[in-house]
Formats: structure tokens, sequence, C-alpha cells
């Protein structure tokens, strides 16, 4: 017999877990459905799944859109692992009162909204723009340059190294390796998983990210997914299955990340907070 406490917890996670899939759920089920069936709140699955994927693709440019966001979000991801790692390593391995001071105001300055420094930020990437236009405004530089490091990501890495054995880097400084020999062929090495965490809240941020993207991005061939999707809702009728079906398709890269590193997150997010 089930005890009253326990039954209970059950019944909580069980409506959490409702609560949380559902929105997946009807989705999906939007997805294959028109859009009269979508506005009537249909919850059966439809026929029109193939019609509405179709109708997306013929109508609006999704593969440059996902190539956009794609090539974005890699390369923001790449960089943020490089810069935010090597970030952290030296914070918490050549320690002084001086970093400590950078590092506390690097901390502060996530107080600082994003909404509060993008008129700044426009201003700096339009006078870019009259200089090195690769890096101007409707650039992929213009998005990545400004998002693909944070001081959130900083401080992650950085209480990650605390649990680093630093006896491996002893070992490595008697065997002849130079400090980027040790960052490079032991400590990257030795936090994959710390990496592999990282990495899915970088990816994650950048393919979902919509505010600065779009104020920077200007042109029709620059567009992001989330712009796109934007765009196909502001009209005069929007058809709610044909964006249904492109939410799903937009959702498919971040989750199959997700679930192919889900073992690592769960490992680099539970090593950061002992």
């Amino acid at each position: 017999m089930i005890k009253p406490k326990r039954f209970f917890t059950y019944l909580f996670l069980i409506i959490a877990t409702i609560v949380s899939i559902f929105p997946f759920i009807w989705m999906i089920v939007s997805a294959t459905n028109q859009s009269v069936d979508v506005t009537k709140g249909t919850l059966l699955p439809g026929s029109h799944l193939i019609e509405n994927v179709t109708n997306l693709f013929n109508s609006v440019d999704m593969w440059q859109a996902l190539w956009n966001s794609a090539k974005i979000s890699i390369i923001t991801t790449i960089l943020s692992l490089l810069v935010a790692s090597a970030a952290g390593y030296g914070f918490e391995v050549y320690r002084s009162k001086a970093k400590d001071v950078v590092f506390n105001i690097l901390l502060a300055s996530m107080m600082i909204p994003f909404a509060a420094i993008m008129v700044p930020l426009y201003q700096m990437f339009a006078k870019i723009s009259n200089v090195v236009p690769f890096f101007g405004i409707d650039s992929a530089a213009a998005v990545i340059l400004p998002t693909f490091t944070t001081a959130f990501l900083i401080f992650f890495f950085r209480q990650s190294t605390k649990m680093f054995p630093k006896d491996l880097l002893e070992a490595g400084r008697m065997d002849g390796l130079t400090e980027l020999g040790l960052f490079f062929r032991v400590y990257m090495p030795t936090m994959k998983s710390t990496y592999a965490a990282a990495a899915i809240i970088t990816f994650l941020n950048s393919w979902n990210n919509y505010l600065w993207p779009l104020i920077v991005l200007q042109s029709p061939e620059n567009m992001t997914v989330p712009l796109l999707i934007s765009n196909l809702g502001s009209g005069y009728a929007p058809d709610y299955g044909l964006i249904m079906s492109a939410i799903v398709i937009t959702t498919l890269p971040t989750a199959i990340v997700f679930f192919l590193m889900q073992k690592h997150f769960v490992a680099g997010m539970t090593g950061s907070v002992k």
C-alpha cells in the first residue's frame, strides 16, 4: 500500500510532468492539423503534416534560415568554449588579488540587462560597418561577437575548475609541457563533462536568440529561424499549422543535441556545484 506522503509526491510529479510535456505534445499535434483546427484547440492528430511542411518550404526560404542559425550557433559555441574555459581556468589556476577583483567586476556585469547595452552595441557595429562591413550591421559576426561568451559561462568553468586535480598540472610540468600544452592536453580532456554542459547551454541560447538578431540582421537572406517564425506569425491571417510545423523543425536540432549529450550535461552541471 502506498503511503499518503509518497502518494502525494507521485501525484505532484505526474501533474508537473503533464504540465511540462503538454505544450510539446500540442505543438506536434498542431503541426499535423490545418490552421482552423489549431484555432479550435483540436488535440487529436490530423493528416496535414506533409502538406504543412511542403507549404512551409514553398512559401519561405527555410533552408537558408536553418543554415544561418546553425552557422551562428556552432561558431558561437566553439568560441564560447575556448574563451570561457581559458578564462575560468586562468582565474582559478593562477590566483592573485588583482584577478579576484577583475572576476568580481565580471560577476557584477551579470546584473546589467542586455536591453541597457543594445543601443551602444548597435551604434558601435554601425560605425564598424563603414570600416569593415564583414563585422558590421547585417552580418553573422555582428550577432556572434557580443554573445559568444558570458560572465556566467566563465563563472561556470571557474567553479568546475575548483575540482580539477591540480596534481595533473604539476605532473604535466614535470613532463615538460608548456602552459598551453597543459590546457589543451590535460585540462580539456579531463573536463569534457563541463565542456558538454557548457556547449549545450551555449548552443541552445544561441539557437533561440531573438532580440539581438532582430535588431542587427536586416536582410531576408541573413534571417535566423526565430526571426523567420516571428514573420510567419505577423501576417494578417497566419497559417498556424504551417507555423507549428516550422516550430517542430526548429526544435529538432536542439532536442537532438540535448539528448545526445544528456549524460555529460548532467555530470557537468552536478560537478560544477559540488
